[in-house]
């Protein structure tokens, strides 16, 4: 089964088949990776990896895999020189536009009653309910999916029934993976938002997506924090403040300059405190934080056609101390 990418014409592999193999090792694993599996009223698979479980760091890098539609290989490792907080992870596609945005980006709203959820992961690819998908040429076809919430709870019946429905997909074949931002695995898979959030910058400031080849990112493991606006301000400040993106690229050198100059987090007017103080000075509403501040606090973009390297923005270690310490 084969999605469809690209302007260029290239074919890209089924995001919802690749995941599901990587859904499959977390059903097999499951007691390894401390979760809890269970089918739901319609059939659903439901998959705890952090509510009322323990789960871990491993399942978050499986979880951020499977965001990213199986397109892409997250890693935990080292980092030479970051002395307080030296394990980093990275997130690296040579598909990342289809893998960041046509399935990891968190866009779909699911909401039924008192449950709200963004939804992420492949099962965007097959329902393209969100206006992004005007713009991307790839369709998903497949006979599975698999949604991934950052939440502390699986969703009612009236979502299963909605996301089957729209996905194309029987209820029994659809998987639900979700995690809150408190805990392990879910903070996790938001540190491995940091290609991602570079992608969608790059989309923001209208440089064709079609252009963008290949990507690799990075962004220090964050500490969990019991509460919710804390935890959530320390998964945004390790990319924020921390993330380091270098993205390959066609076109011309000038364009790859512009974009490393304007994609950093620094451009934007709301940067330099840490993101709980950020969200709580504008009273809990994201839609009036500055958009431009969900970015790498680093960009590394290089003209594949020219072999030039721009670059722009900067770490910024106190700033990330003052989130994590």
């Amino acid at each position: 089964m084969t999605g469809t990418l690209d302007t260029s014409g290239r074919a890209t592999a089924s995001v919802n088949a690749l995941a599901g193999e990587i859904v499959d090792r977390l059903v097999a694993g499951a007691e390894r990776y401390r979760l809890a599996v269970s089918r739901g009223s319609l059939g659903e698979l439901l998959i705890d990896a952090g509510a009322k479980v323990a789960g871990g760091i491993d399942a978050g890098l499986l979880l951020t895999e499977i965001c990213l539609g199986g397109l892409g290989k997250v890693t935990l490792s080292p980092a030479p020189g970051q002395k307080n907080w030296p394990f980093w992870l990275t997130v690296s596609s040579n598909d990342p536009v289809v893998a960041c945005l046509a399935s990891q980006y968190a866009g779909w709203s699911l909401s039924h009653e008192k449950f709200f959820a963004l939804g992420s992961g492949p099962g965007r690819s097959l329902a393209r309910k969100e206006a992004l998908f005007q713009e991307l040429p790839y369709k998903d076809s497949a006979d599975r999916s698999t949604i991934v919430l950052e939440a502390g709870a699986p969703p009612p019946e009236a979502v299963v029934a909605k996301v089957a429905n729209d996905c194309g997909v029987s209820p029994d074949k659809l998987a639900f993976i979700y995690a809150p931002t408190q805990s392990l695995a879910g903070s996790v898979q938001v540190v491995g938002r940091v290609l991602e959030v570079a992608l969608h910058k790059a989309h923001e400031l209208k440089f064709p997506l079609e252009h963008i080849v290949d990507g690799i990112a990075t962004a220090p493991l964050s500490p969990p924090h019991p509460d919710f606006v804390t935890a959530m301000g320390r998964t945004n400040d390790a990319i924020i403040y921390s993330g380091r993106a270098h993205l390959f690229v066609r076109g011309s050198a000038a364009a790859a300059k512009e974009l490393a100059e304007k994609l950093p987090s620094s451009t934007s007017r709301d940067y330099g405190r840490p993101f709980a103080e950020i969200f709580k000075a504008y009273k809990g509403d994201f839609y009036k934080i500055d958009p431009s501040l969900f970015s790498p606090a680093e960009a590394i973009v290089t003209a594949v056609e020219t072999g030039e390297t721009f670059r722009g923005g900067a770490i910024d270690e106190k700033l990330l101390e003052a989130s994590f310490g």
